[in-house]
């Protein structure tokens, strides 16, 4: 009778040591499985060459991975950005501006969800240097063509932002045309222009450093108030980043930052800083902000 209890005791504990070990395996799973379940996606960025797209991706960059994911970055103009956001190559893209780049969501409206708004009225136009006094408008431009070569310096044709620069010049029957080339030549021969003293006239927006480092100033245009409208820039992501990466689709659903500390990071970045410090630092520096944009991770 004693041998059988004994067995039994035996057989008992055996199954209940056997128990407590599968839990202790499921919940170490479960642990595990929780640090992990963010590696599941790899997450692609849409990197534009503009200034604007850097600090925000850098940020957003720093973030996803500090939570787990692995983050890649698509360096392409804002057509194949869209194009990759709307075949799922591209998960998320971080300067969408409206009205600029409404023709190319709505291309891919089916695949693409705008997230939040990173800042709002955001300002952009033809702009001047602030020594050419007697200009504030547009259409104080008239008569002085020929003092700027007749040019109106500006960044890509095949960039949605400058469709309305042909149009504002058409509208004021201004005796000028659009010189296209990359953003950082426009900038380079809007500075030797100004280091000469010299009239010329370019496409500005905010945010930008153009601002921080050279002496010019938007013009309005009050006879064409319909072009040049401010803009709201946005994040926009593929339509599935919910469902594969809800962690991440909540975060930048909670995005924002305010447009000077945007100007402050890109004027760094520009005078040689690196992008990665840069955005590590406005972490750091903007804790609470970064707390509340995960607080639905």
């Amino acid at each position: 009778m004693n041998r059988i209890t004994v067995l039994l005791i035996t057989i008992l504990l055996s199954i209940v040591m056997i128990g407590c070990a599968s839990n202790d395996v499921t919940e170490d799973d479960d642990k595990s499985n929780e640090g992990s379940n963010n590696n599941n996606k790899t997450l692609t960025f849409g990197k534009t060459p503009w200034t604007s797209t850097v600090p925000p991706t850098e940020i957003a960059k720093i973030i996803l991975e500090d939570i787990g994911y692995e983050v890649e970055e698509e360096e392409a103009d804002a057509g194949v950005v869209f194009a990759g956001l709307g075949s799922g190559d591209v998960d998320i893209f971080m300067d969408y501006w409206e009205p600029q780049h409404t023709p190319l969501l709505e291309e891919f409206s089916d695949s693409i969800e705008i997230l939040s708004t990173s800042y709002e009225n955001a300002e952009w136009g033809l702009a001047v240097p602030e020594y050419m006094e007697d200009v504030h408008d547009v259409g104080d431009l008239k008569g002085k063509e020929d003092i700027v070569n007749n040019e109106v310096l500006a960044i890509e044709a095949g960039d949605p932002a400058v469709e309305d620069v042909p149009k504002v010049i058409d509208k004021y029957d201004l005796d000028m045309e659009m010189v296209n080339s990359s953003e950082a030549a426009m900038i380079a021969a809007t500075k030797a222009k100004l280091d000469n003293k010299e009239p010329v006239v370019l496409f500005g927006w905010r945010p930008h450093s153009m601002f921080n480092h050279l002496d010019i100033k938007l013009l309005t245009n009050e006879q064409a108030t319909e072009y040049f409208i401010a803009s709201d820039v946005s994040v926009v992501a593929n339509e599935k980043l919910k469902e594969d990466a809800p962690d991440a689709y909540d975060f930048l659903s909670n995005w924002s930052i305010p447009i000077v500390d945007m100007e402050e990071m890109i004027a760094e970045i520009e005078n040689g800083e690196d992008p990665e410090e840069v955005a590590q630092t406005w972490i750091d520096n903007n804790k609470d902000k970064v707390d509340e944009m995960l607080e639905n991770e």
